[in-house]
């Protein structure tokens, strides 16, 4: 069976996603989407509507007798618009051309985000709310520069017993991702003038040392989720520019890539041991590494910030939250692959760090997101309110 909805709540999830695509909303601007997505869960009946410190959206929707909380994760931000002249329709126009929505924020993810709060309101409705628990969906800010960090927010308030991640899927069932950091590789050196540089140290020299043992690293491999990646992807150094000085500082960036049961301690590890050893080499060798850190204003005027590691995570095919939600499906006739999340996710967090159970699932391919004419098939947003709706259905009962 095609998941679809009637062409009335068709067209409501049509305007409302639109409403949102026209509202740009970067990071830290995020209080308009906030607001009209209160208004449409207000509209709705949704037993409470509100945001908290940093500006989340909560929006809790309640059945007649106790049972889970199942909370709808999704973010407000969006990567910004670097070229708007590169793009081929106007990315803040939520413009429609051959059954495709164009514009930032349709597949990352404002579209999945309108698409689950219809849903839970659509299942309140064919149930005349005759369900156990209730179904909470959450509108993230600053996940685009920290996954899952303003979501420690939203799980302390809530406590989800599962939280159902919006990011794009192909309508296929996620059940896990590799986690992120980002690691500061610095070394350091003593200043001298560059026509007299035995008189100084080069941290630059220093930091290439580093580099080429730590590209001899193996990386760590999980059978699922795939390799756990360590690539340098910025190198710097100070003072720059350098108008004849030995450079006295060097810092590089790496992205690593997580896998489960990695942990903070652990990732360093090796990193640390080969500093360790240079400077046993060489006694003037000094280097550091470091988890990078990072803070930003929220919309609300309050700051976030946090170390840059977000833990991967993983459900077991055999979970019962993913044999509830692959027999609702069945049910209706759909038959999603199960399968993983290539990029990180407010997950890192709900189930990386606080252990509360994850499944992904959402309109659009990963490989739209942060991209020029980022889009979604207007077809596949039926799709997803639908599928929600099965979601809801399969672990609240109704």
């Amino acid at each position: 069976m095609k998941p679809e909805l009637s062409e009335a709540r068709m067209q409501e999830v049509l305007d409302l996603c639109r409403d949102l695509i026209r509202i740009r909303s970067y990071s830290g601007e995020e209080q308009d989407v906030a607001g009209r997505l209160a208004q449409f869960c207000t509209s709705h009946g949704f037993d409470d509507v509100h945001t908290d410190e940093y500006g989340n959206l909560i929006a809790v929707i309640k059945g007649r007798r106790s049972g889970p909380t199942i909370l709808m994760d999704g973010h407000m931000d969006t990567v910004p618009v670097q070229d708007e002249d590169a793009w081929t329709h106007d990315p803040f126009g939520a413009e429609i051309e051959d059954g495709i929505l164009y514009g930032r924020g349709t597949s990352d993810m404002k579209c999945a985000l309108a698409c689950m709060a219809a849903a839970a309101a659509y299942f309140a409705e064919d149930t005349d709310r005759d369900f156990a628990g209730q179904a909470v969906v959450a509108g993230i800010v600053h996940e685009e520069c920290f996954e899952g960090v303003a979501a420690r927010a939203v799980s302390r308030a809530v406590k989800p017993d599962l939280v159902i991640i919006g990011e794009s899927s192909d309508l296929q069932l996620k059940i896990g991702q590799r986690g992120r950091a980002e690691i500061l590789l610095e070394t350091y050196g003593i200043p001298a003038h560059s026509s007299n540089p035995d008189k100084g140290c080069n941290a630059v020299y220093a930091m290439c040392r580093a580099v080429d043992k730590i590209r001899t690293l193996p990386c760590t491999e999980h059978p699922f989720l795939g390799k756990g990646i360590l690539e340098l992807t910025d190198i710097k150094s100070l003072p720059y520019p350098g108008k004849s000085v030995v450079p006295e500082y060097c810092a590089a960036t790496y992205d690593r890539r997580l896998l489960t049961g990695e942990t903070k301690e652990s990732v360093l590890a090796p990193l640390q041991k080969i500093l360790d050893e240079l400077q046993q080499e060489d006694p003037s060798f000094r280097g550091k590494v470091s988890y990078a850190c990072g803070e930003e204003t929220c919309y609300t005027g309050e700051t976030i910030g946090a170390e840059r590691f977000f833990p991967a995570w993983l459900l077991e095919r055999e979970d019962e939250n993913v044999l509830k939600v692959m027999d609702s499906f069945r049910k209706h006739g759909y038959e999603p692959q199960i399968t993983k999340y290539s990029f990180c996710t407010n997950g890192s967090h709900y189930c990386g760090e606080a252990g509360i159970p994850a499944l992904g699932m959402g309109p659009s391919s990963e490989s739209v997101a942060h991209t020029v004419d980022e889009s979604v098939r207007v077809e596949e947003l039926g799709a997803a309110a639908q599928i929600y709706e099965w979601m809801l259905e399969g672990l609240l009962g109704g």
